[in-house]
Formats: structure tokens, sequence, C-alpha cells
């Protein structure tokens, strides 16, 4: 399978640069994956296709500031660059550097990072952030991934990284955006340094009338990072490297899956980081779910075989990405997914992660 038979053409003008406010009145294309049909509606008129009994299960991460803006601290003569600071220990003649914090490591105060520009950076140098806030190159891996070593421990580092860091919106954002824009409602746990962007759409008066009508609710944690947004760079499908990522999934929301899957009742996916995170674990449990947290990695492509998910609420994805690959293997028809994004196109949807959102059933 090659990657490029995953591409499209977007325009440009189609990438969304800010949300839909309210938040619900972005646009829903409803997918019928089975009649290969579709319909245009917006995310408020997802009352009409969830039903009583349906489970809709989110994941509940939180992004926090993960991008820094740092200066290399030179030690070493050859360098040949002296060190100059002003009085608030800022360097003035340093070279810049932007750090991307992806997760911490097993080891205290190690996170893997990726940075831009990446070639400054050589083992052993220091990257300052603020007067009390700095880190030290341990190891460059091939793939560009950086390990850096703090001083302090995981929620230290996240601390300060809030303090001094900037919201991690995609590049392809040009606007400054909140911490709160680039945030779902219903966000609980720290730790992701992209959002689950599919939850967007949902306001706390939506899922009021969702509970009313019997609805009901449960809530996985996927930590995004590498393994969500790195795009593949391989000619085949399978070539690529899916990077691992943390997931939790509490006892009482793996016993609500199972009871509904015992139950025949839908269970709706809000994201492909809900995807991964349910159906990774019943590969791990041989179908079922239970309490779990650490590691997972998942790489689900057509022909993937799912065991809990019967409808997926998602956005419009990248070309040639691992989300619009889940989102193809989900409806189960390259050709009709690419349709379905062909429609949008012409319909003028809005694309990624402030865009318009697809229910595919």
């Amino acid at each position: 399978m090659l990657t490029s038979d995953f591409n499209y053409n977007l325009p440009p003008d189609l990438i969304a640069q800010t949300p839909a406010v309210p938040r619900d009145s972005s646009r829903l294309l409803a997918v019928d994956r089975r009649r290969q049909t579709f319909q245009d509606k917006h995310f408020f008129e997802i009352t009409e296709y969830l039903r009583e009994g349906d489970l809709v299960v989110w994941n509940n991460s939180k992004v926090f500031k993960a991008r820094l803006h740092g200066r290399v601290i030179l030690n070493n003569p050859a360098d040949g660059i002296e060190e100059e600071f002003e009085p608030t220990g800022k360097i003035l003649n340093a070279p810049e550097v932007e750090i991307f914090l992806v997760r911490p490591m097993e080891n205290k105060g190690v996170w893997k990072t990726l940075a831009k520009p990446g070639r400054k950076l050589r083992l052993g140098m220091k990257v300052q952030f603020a007067p009390d806030f700095m880190g030290e190159v341990l190891l460059k891996e091939e793939d560009g991934v950086i390990l850096i070593q703090f001083g302090e421990d995981d929620l230290a580092v996240r601390a300060k990284a809030n303090k001094y860091g900037e919201v991690p919106t995609p590049l392809y954002i040009h606007n400054e955006q909140t911490s709160e824009r680039y945030q779902t409602v219903y966000a609980k746990h720290e730790g992701s340094v992209a959002a689950p962007t599919a939850g967007f759409h949902f306001t706390p008066e939506l899922i009021e009338k969702l509970e009313k009508k019997g609805v009901r609710f449960a809530e996985v944690t996927l930590h995004v990072g590498l393994g969500t947004f790195l795009p593949v760079k391989t000619a085949k499908v399978e070539d690529h490297h899916m990077h691992s990522e943390w997931v939790e999934l509490t006892a009482k929301n793996a016993d609500l899956i199972n009871q509904a899957k015992a139950e025949g009742r839908r269970v709706v996916a809000v994201g492909t980081t809900t995807v991964r995170t349910l159906e990774g674990l019943a590969r791990l449990f041989d179908g079922s779910l239970r309490a779990y947290s650490g590691d997972i990695n998942i790489f689900i492509i057509p022909g993937f075989e799912f065991k809990i998910i019967d409808a997926l609420i998602t956005n419009f994805h990248i070309p040639e990405s691992t989300l619009l690959m889940l989102a193809s293997a989900f409806i189960g028809d390259r050709k009709f997914t690419l349709e379905c994004y062909e429609r949008a196109i012409r319909e003028r949807y809005r694309f990624y992660s402030f865009g318009d959102a697809m229910l595919i059933k």
C-alpha cells in the first residue's frame, strides 16, 4: 500500500485558522460507510444520529504549553562565542532554538523532544529557557528526536513550560491562540502536546442535550505525542514507524464499554486517539477491555479489523497522514474516503484542527 494512495489536493484557504463560535456551529459531514452516502449537517444536529443507549467515548487529555523558545549555552571555547547576559540572566548572543516537549521518559527529568533547528544542538549542550529553567542535551536519535535532561521532575517541568512556553498549535495555524480555545471542554488530565481536536465541537449544552436523550458517556486518556502528528515519510505505508503514546483506561470506563458491547449498544469514538486507545487495548486483551496504564503502539491502516468502535467522530485530516489512513480503515473503502473529502472540498468545509467534523457510522 503506497502512502501516495492517501493524497488529495486541498485549497489552502480551506485550512481553518480559528475555531467555530459557538463550537457546535461547525459543519458535520454525516457518512454512512455501508451505503456509501453522506449528508451535510451542522454539528449540533448530531443529536439526530446519536440514539438512546449509545456510548460516546472521548479522550480527556489536556494540552500543556509544550513549545519552548530558548538559547543554547555554549561552554566550549571552540564554538567561538562568548556568553553575554542581561541582568535578568538572558543570554544575548547565543543561538536561538525552539524545543517542542513531547513526553517524559522513565528516567526522572528526561524528556523526549523535537528541536528546530536540531542541527544547532550537540551532546552536552545546555538550553536556557528562563533564568530558572534549563535543560541539557543527552542524546540525538536518527529520527530527529532529542532527549533532554531537566533538573526537575516531570510535574515541575510542565509547570514551567506552562509559565514560559506557548500553546502548541500546529504550524498551519497562523493566528495566536489561547490555551482555552485549543482545548476540549471536558479536558482533565494534562499531558498532550496536541489537542484531540475531534472533541472541539462539543459544548456543555450539547452534552446536556445528549444526556437527556439517553446517550451515555465514557472516557479514556491518551496523551497525544509523536504517534499522532509525525508525518509518514516512507513510500510504503507498512514501512512507517509508529511511535508509542501513553494511555490510561480506568476499570470503571472499561466496564462501561464492555457492558455496551455485551448489550449490543453502539460505541461512538470521539477522535482517532480514542480509537487507537480502545482498539489497541482490545488487541492486548483478546477483544475485551480492562484497566490499563502505560504505553500503547498501534498503526491502524485499511484492512484492520475493529473490535470495539461502531461509529467515529473525527475531523478532516492532512493528506498522507496516519489519521487519514485510520479514517479510511474504518470507512472500509479508500476510494470512497477520498470521495467524502472531495465532497467536503467542493462544499467548502473547513479542514484540520479547527475545522469541521465527520460522523462515520
